[in-house]
């Protein structure tokens, strides 16, 4: 546990969620700090204005920072260490934290740490809730759901975080008892210089780990370890020994560590062979951990949990035609993991794409589209930049809203075939967030 000392000088910047999350963890530990938010209204000032006094709350732009004497700055991850401001401060030495970093300083029990490009949430998920099944309390948090400091207690096993690339950039203390990149395809490039850049971003998860899962399909993930560092890896294809992966019969798959069948896809209610993966991904970790990984109690487990919500959710089946509701696929690397998880050669997928694209190169979608994709609706900010990387043999049209795409798709589509609403981008174009992007989708389909 840290020493708080009288010489830091500490300011919070950004607020939100995570901002409001770490001013309110201060202010229980009697530290001393600054609130500096670009924004003359943040969401959660009310809040802060109870636990800050005013004259240490400055609104509107950063500059002020550089008048404040600060030393420790943990900044939100919505605002970039490349902000002018936070990169003078940092020349000049001034320390660049977030909460998650300030969580590890006080984390009494041993932290899962998983990031990916894509399906993190849902593998964060399925690692708390088998921990769960087998009896262990866990702490299930980060990107998803509560933020860290809001998850410290003195009763927990196992935390189990999810982090994004922006959380990672200001996390130097993690140290996780085992760290897990999932995948790695391009994402926020409008933050990013390269993928490279965003990778070595992403890789800073096993940096002082206790052990390391990475995914045997994707080199990007594979980590650089001290010797003696305890690793694995899963695979959606035939695993060699000591390896999770799948084994294939008549009926779908086995999920396997080696030779030793674990669990029946039959039996395991998420759908998808990217769903598969995720499964096997937790049950990686959970054997890094020691624990048991064939236990009826996670059998149980995986026969009820259907997945989370925008993320390939079955939204309707209507007149046969099923409605899959993937609002949080919001980069290229999503998008393709739901067609190949849910695609198959009758090419029976009608893709809705578009909104805003954060700098992504979109033609890895070209191959897939072709394959599994029968028509595309575009809508958004960068569908003319999606359409140009799609094959000329997929029909596509452009529309203005979803509300005219769930119209047009709900007379095309035949029996047998899947709706998809995978749109590779964010939603900040046309909605707050990829949740109210959503929840649009599932009521149109309702009111079909």
């Amino acid at each position: 546990m840290p020493v708080i000392g009288s010489d830091r000088v500490r300011a919070v910047v950004g607020l939100g969620t995570t901002g409001l999350s770490t001013a309110r963890f201060l202010a229980t530990k009697g530290i001393d700090f600054y609130v500096v938010d670009s924004r003359l209204s943040p969401p959660g000032l009310e809040e802060v204005q109870k636990i800050c006094p005013q004259e240490r709350i400055y609104l509107g732009d950063f500059e002020v920072l550089l008048n404040l004497g600060v030393t420790e700055l943990y900044v939100t991850p919505g605002i970039s260490l490349a902000t002018p401001v936070l990169r003078t401060l940092a020349d000049q030495g001034v320390v660049m934290r977030g909460d998650v970093d300030l969580f590890c300083d006080y984390a009494n029990a041993p932290i899962i740490a998983i990031t990916g490009s894509n399906a993190k949430s849902t593998v964060t998920t399925l690692v708390g809730g088998m921990l769960q099944a087998l009896g262990k309390n866990a702490g299930i948090g980060g990107n998803l759901g509560l933020p860290a400091l809001d998850l410290l207690a003195d009763d927990i096993d196992y935390y189990v975080l999810e982090l994004s690339s922006f959380q990672l950039e200001t996390t130097h203390r993690l140290a996780a008892e085992v760290a897990c990149i999932l995948n790695v395809s391009e994402d926020h490039m409008d933050r990013y210089d390269s993928l490279y850049d965003y990778q070595r971003v992403k890789q800073s998860i096993y940096r002082n780990c206790q052990a390391a899962l990475y995914n045997k399909q994707d080199i990007l993930t594979a980590p650089l370890l001290p010797v003696g560092t305890p690793s694995c890896v899963f695979t959606a294809a035939a695993p060699d020994l000591n390896e999770f992966g799948l084994l294939p019969d008549d009926n779908g798959f086995w999920l396997s560590y080696g030779v030793e069948r674990l669990y029946h896809s039959d039996n395991i209610a998420l759908k998808g062979t990217h769903n598969l993966a995720n499964v096997l991904a937790a049950l990686g970790m959970l054997h890094l951990l020691g624990l048991t990984v064939k236990d009826e109690r996670i059998g149980r487990y995986l026969n009820q949990v259907t997945g989370l919500k925008h993320r390939c959710e079955l939204a309707g089946n209507i007149d046969r035609v099923d409605y899959i509701n993937d609002s949080k696929g919001t980069n290229v690397g999503a998008t393709i993991a739901a067609l190949e998880g849910l695609g198959s050669d009758k090419k029976n997928i009608h893709l809705i794409l578009g909104g805003v694209g954060k700098g992504a190169n979109f033609a890895p979608l070209k191959p897939h589209v072709e394959r599994f994709v029968k028509q595309v609706y575009l809508f958004g900010q960068d569908a003319s930049l999606i359409a140009e990387n799609l094959p000329n043999s997929v029909v596509q049209h452009s529309y203005q809203s979803l509300d005219e795409i769930i119209v047009q798709a709900h007379q095309q589509a035949l029996a047998g075939d899947i709706v998809l609403f995978s749109p590779a981008c964010a939603s900040f174009d046309m909605y707050d967030n990829f949740n109210v992007r959503g929840e649009h989708f599932m009521a149109l389909v309702s009111a079909l």
